[in-house]
């Protein structure tokens, strides 16, 4: 499906985390190259840690012996696994901008407005990566954030915590914060969250490519 000419894609089921890394850079070379649309790829992937290219091996546990990939991404280690929606966005800056921290903040901006769709006060957090919002007085992480950039190309992108099992959080120092705890939207009391958040991010989508601003911002 097509929303404003960016492909909207839902994955049903757990995606191997080594084939959509494969989609990603395909994609990617074919939107760069023009014979793709831009897209917008949700899915979920089994229960695995990434490293980014800043991860530091002593912020990684791992008891459960989950499969370890190095992502490409900016950023240290993240967890991901069923209950966590992920999303990747194959995005022409070079058509939008050409402003990688106005792409970040637009980013983050969209997944906050669609979480207070569903009555979930996210929020940024200065000097902090991530999405947070407040739980029983505690400031706690409900989504990641890590990008690439390749000429001019995004890869990878989010992943916001609706189900998920938070123990696994505990294999990993998330994204190399220590000091604060990782929750969901059925802590946060949420449910259905996947369904009405995915909602929420399509209904939001103009808003946030228009936010990017340049040449493809109403495409």
């Amino acid at each position: 499906m097509e929303t404003g000419g960016v492909e909207w894609r839902v994955s049903p089921g757990l995606v191997p985390y080594p084939d959509a890394l494969a989609e990603m850079e395909e994609r990617a070379a074919a939107v760069l190259e023009g014979r793709a649309p831009e897209l917008v790829w949700l899915l979920e992937h089994p229960p695995l840690y990434t490293a980014g290219t800043s991860a530091d091996p002593r912020e990684l546990f791992n008891p459960d012996g989950f499969p370890v990939y190095e992502a490409g991404r900016g950023g240290r280690y993240t967890y991901h696994g069923p209950g966590q929606r992920v999303g990747y966005l194959i995005l022409d800056l070079g058509a939008r901008g050409r402003d990688v921290r106005a792409f970040v903040h637009a980013l983050e901006g969209w997944l906050i407005d669609a979480l207070g769709d569903l009555d979930i006060a996210a929020r940024r957090a200065p000097g902090r990566i991530g999405i947070w919002v407040d739980r029983n007085g505690t400031e706690a992480k409900i989504g990641a954030i890590g990008v690439r950039v390749r000429r001019w190309i995004t890869m990878h992108g989010f992943a916001v915590n609706v189900a998920p099992e938070l123990s696994h959080f505990s294999g990993i120092v998330p994204c190399g914060i220590a000091e604060f705890p990782v929750t969901s939207m059925t802590e946060m009391g949420v449910s259905d969250g996947q369904l009405r958040f995915d909602l929420a991010l399509k209904r939001r989508l103009h808003r946030f490519l228009a936010s990017l601003g340049g040449s493809g911002a109403e495409g």
